[in-house]
Formats: C-alpha cells, sequence, structure tokens
C-alpha cells in the first residue's frame, strides 16, 4: 500500500535537506498519515480509512459521502 491519502490523494514530495554549509540532499517530506475508523452514515457502518490530517479536518466539515465522492472512491469496498 502507497503512502497517499485515499480521500484527498496527497502524496510524499521531493525536496532537499540543506545543510548549515547549504550542501543539498534529497529527501522525501511524506505526509502525515493515519488510519482512522469513520462511521458512514448511509452504509450504517464504520469505514477504515487511511487518510492524512488534513483531510480528517476536511472530513469534519463536509462529511464522509461528499468527500468519497468527490475523490471516486466506494466506501463499499472499505
Amino acid at each position: 500500500m502507497s503512502r497517499r491519502c485515499q480521500l484527498t490523494g496527497k502524496k510524499a514530495n521531493n525536496g532537499y535537506a540543506v545543510s548549515h554549509s547549504h550542501r543539498r540532499t534529497k529527501r522525501l517530506q511524506n505526509v502525515n498519515l493515519q488510519v482512522k475508523r469513520v462511521w458512514w452514515e448511509e452504509g450504517k457502518r464504520w469505514v477504515k480509512l487511511r487518510i492524512s490530517t488534513k483531510a480528517i479536518k476536511t472530513l469534519q466539515k463536509k462529511g464522509l459521502q461528499a468527500m468519497a465522492k468527490e475523490a471516486g472512491i466506494n466506501l463499499n469496498h472499505y
């Protein structure tokens, strides 16, 4: 399973670790992913998702059904 948010599609970003002498080495800035059980009201059951913390905040505002529709995922498979 890749390190990608299931609702927003966020993934790792390439960047540089810059030392004091300004040497640059490549590094990855990973997404802050959490495994979260979310209550799906329409399906009347818990859904276990691997989502970013930003998506958790948005989920509280929009709701699971709306975010899943935007992402184009079928919640019956989770």
